[in-house]
């Protein structure tokens, strides 16, 4: 192999190739603004962003006027839930959330701490999951937004949204849920499941990177959000600014590969990680699989743990596998991951891996990618390494 084994696709994915072919126009002969609606550069612009719009919508079962644009997950995150809070400043206080939230949703809470706002951040069990009676009872007549992501990024939980969404509507109030990890990957339908706001990235379903949405309910009930981005009032004044249209595109051309998609690739990933646990688990011994079996959990996500070896030297050692670890949090912290905190796995000892498969992931490779994991670990633990 000429380059790493790619297994990291919860961090970000390659762009289609179909995807990029639909974006190429749009940087070049039709480069217009859909903003200018005096000629047909500004027109050609303007139809394409409506075709994504429609194409996202489809995604997750909402209306096409229910998408609004963004830079991707962690905007529309803040858009929803700084956006939303916000607006419902005078209906209450208080927020609920989910100690596994992604940082973009936990780090917003801690902005609004200081300004007065009040926030429950539920625990999660051994797979990840919230107790839904938890949730009833953390829900008061002061809250305002619960906020859940669909799936996790580290474990793959993935929560139940639709009894979520129910809950939060009965008390009546806003259900926001942070789906950049399942949309494109499971299927979802924010009407079904009561979901009030949805927030989405390209990049994490073979789309471009800095082209995302917010899904915003228009109607039982309209959802009103603050504007976080003033000037111009683009995307019906919820997110001023010129439009990134080739991402938009690329946006749309990911989105409608995957609905059509789905199926398939959640069957052809599923295989191929249960492959991958199989292969590990015949050689070594000590490995502890974190987060939930079956249907609780992406099909493309395992995260996995292995007892007698170090988070840094493994990864230095895998050179040539691209995984992550989730012993680490980011910028090279040595503090354990909040989810496996979360889930009272960090206190097993041992090296932690999220493999993340793909689109693009051959059989070969997991083969290869098990084969190179064996060898490292028994090489760490100071066991016999066959020939």
């Amino acid at each position: 192999m000429t380059k790493p084994i790619y297994l990291d696709y919860h961090s970000t994915t390659p762009v289609d190739p179909r995807v990029l072919d639909t974006m190429l126009p749009y940087f070049t002969e039709r480069f217009g603004n859909p903003a200018s609606r005096q000629h047909a550069y500004g027109w050609a612009a303007q139809e394409a962003v409506e075709t994504a719009r429609s194409q996202v919508a489809a995604l997750i079962g909402a209306t096409a006027g229910e998408i609004v644009f963004t830079s991707g997950a962690s905007e529309s995150n803040n858009l929803a839930i700084k956006g939303g809070t916000c607006a419902l400043r005078a209906k209450g206080d208080h927020i609920v959330t989910v100690a596994t939230e992604h940082k973009s949703i936990l780090d917003c809470f801690k902005r609004l701490q200081p300004e007065g706002w009040h926030v429950t951040f539920l625990p999660v069990d051994r797979d990840g999951v919230i107790s839904l009676d938890e949730l009833r009872a953390a829900i008061t007549d002061r809250t305002v937004m619960v906020s859940a992501m669909a799936a996790n990024n580290e474990i793959g939980t993935i929560q139940p949204l639709a009894a979520i969404g129910a809950i939060a509507s009965e008390r009546g109030v806003l259900f926001h849920t942070d789906a950049a990890q399942a949309v494109g990957k499971i299927p979802l339908d924010v009407k079904a499941m009561n979901v009030d706001l949805l927030s989405l990235t390209a990049h994490k379903f073979y789309g471009p990177k800095g082209a995302g949405a917010l899904f915003i309910r228009r109607r039982k009930p309209r959802i009103e959000l603050a504007c976080q981005i003033d000037g111009g009032g683009h995307e019906n004044g919820f997110r001023s600014g010129t439009l990134n249209v080739p991402g938009i595109v690329g946006l749309g051309a990911a989105a409608e590969i995957c609905r059509t998609n789905m199926d398939s690739e959640q069957a052809r990933l599923g295989s191929l990680r249960d492959r991958l646990l199989d292969l590990l688990r015949h050689d070594l011994d000590g490995i502890h699989v974190n987060g939930p079996t079956g249907e609780r959990r992406l099909p493309h996500n395992l995260h996995a743990s292995f007892a007698g070896v170090e988070g840094e030297r493994l990864l230095m050692a895998l050179g040539d596998l691209a995984v992550s670890t989730g012993s680490a949090c980011s910028s090279g912290s040595q503090a354990a991951s909040h989810v496996l905190e979360a889930i009272g796995a960090a206190a097993i000892p041992g090296a932690s891996i999220r493999f993340g498969l793909g689109r693009m992931t051959t059989e070969q490779e997991i083969e290869i990618a098990a084969a190179r994991v064996i060898k490292v670990v028994r090489s760490l633990r100071g066991d016999p390494v066959s020939a």
